[in-house]
């Protein structure tokens, strides 16, 4: 440090400070307006992006506030439809049961009629087939009582009194 204090020259010091001052002055005029633009535009771009990147944060919260809003109403849409979905299967269900019942209570219906008419149909036949053995019966036993003539005369008598009781 001593050797640069017991050197120094006014000379060279006054041409480096002038030189610097030139040097300074060249610098304002020429270069420091464009540093100081592009700083003052570099600042402006940054303050831009801040504001459009907090517009987009913005932005998204209401994209997700409709998306959540939408979502909640096609919840509420796929609910009605399914419950409403829920109500024509019971009302279906109720209806084929309904209709289950009248076909079976017709059916059944039917089936007694038709076991009616069989039963009115095998007592016909029955009375028939009674009646006509019966009338066969009768025949033979007839035809043997009145086969001799004191029984014949006998029953014709009886028959007589029972139509005069009568």
């Amino acid at each position: 440090m001593e050797k640069l204090i017991n050197d120094f020259s006014f000379g060279l010091f006054f041409w480096q400070a002038l030189i610097l001052l030139v040097l300074i002055l060249l610098l304002v005029k020429f270069a420091w307006k464009p540093i100081m633009d592009s700083i003052t535009a570099r600042e402006e771009g940054i303050r831009n992006a801040i504001a459009s990147a907090e517009n987009a944060k913005k932005e998204m919260q209401n994209l997700k506030a409709d998306n959540e809003k939408l979502l909640a109403e096609a919840r509420a849409e796929r609910d009605t439809m399914i419950k409403e979905a829920r109500e024509i299967k019971e009302k279906m269900i109720a209806d084929a049961k309904e209709e289950a019942q009248v076909q079976g209570n017709k059916m059944i219906e039917q089936a007694k009629a038709t076991i009616a008419s069989e039963k009115n149909a095998a007592m016909v036949e029955l009375k028939n087939h009674v009646s006509t053995l019966s009338l066969e019966i009768a025949e033979k036993l007839l035809k043997e009582e009145l086969a001799n003539k004191e029984t014949q005369t006998k029953l014709v008598e009886k028959m007589l009194d029972e139509v005069k009781l009568n």
